[in-house]
């Protein structure tokens, strides 16, 4: 693979590409965790997804294992382990194309297209989990805070979704219980809480979203 897009790129940004084979040293490095389905990375400076897409691969490998049996729970934990992997990138083209090759994996391995609720649930994690913006200042592209999603599973095949903002995360970090990004400490206190979400409530989300912005 190409390491570099282009040299102007690298002069402007510093952008050069992970290679494949130090992706899968360093994810070795947390092989357990890489492997737990609800297990939860970060990748600052994403690009167009090298780590995200492998620690994606990996968490697939463990729904398929646990739970290939049932295509119920094969799906409904193929999408936690998606909404527990968050991207931050500075560059707009990386951010649409580490989304959509996410995208891609996620549906080749749940055998959904674009009309099923299921892609258009994972389509809208994506948007909210991997970010256009810069983690050093902490903001988003138009200068807000980064706010990120925690992502909980809850029975009878509904999520439970809290925001949080990057920086007090952050700045908590000392209160961080197990060293999860979101921590358990009183703390932690979500800027949002929304009601218990299906997937097909998640579709109807993405929708929502992708109307606000035709407009």
């Amino acid at each position: 693979m190409n390491l570099v897009k282009s040299k102007q790129r690298v002069a402007d940004h510093g952008e050069v590409f992970t290679p494949p084979w130090m992706v899968e040293a360093m994810l070795d490095l947390v092989k357990d965790e890489t492997e737990r389905i609800d297990a939860r990375f970060l990748e600052p400076a994403c690009g167009s997804g090298n780590f995200i897409d492998r620690i994606l691969q990996r968490k697939l490998a463990a729904v398929e294992l646990k739970y290939g049996r049932s295509t119920f729970e094969r799906q409904y934990h193929a999408l936690l382990g998606l909404m527990c992997i968050y991207g931050i990138e500075l560059l707009a083209d990386n951010v649409a194309e580490c989304r959509a090759n996410a995208l891609a994996i996620f549906a080749e391995y749940t055998n959904v297209g674009e009309v099923d609720d299921l892609y258009r649930a994972a389509s809208h994690v994506l948007r909210t989990n991997i970010l256009h913006g810069d983690a050093l200042t902490m903001r988003s592209r138009s200068g807000d805070p980064i706010v990120f999603a925690e992502w909980a599973a809850l029975s009878k095949g509904k999520y439970q979704r809290r925001d949080f903002r990057l920086d007090v995360l952050i700045g908590s970090s000392n209160f961080s219980a197990e060293g999860s990004l979101f921590g358990k400490h009183d703390i932690f206190t979500p800027i949002k809480t929304y009601p218990p979400m299906t997937v097909r409530d998640l579709a109807a989300a993405g929708e929502g979203e992708k109307t606000t912005e035709a407009v």
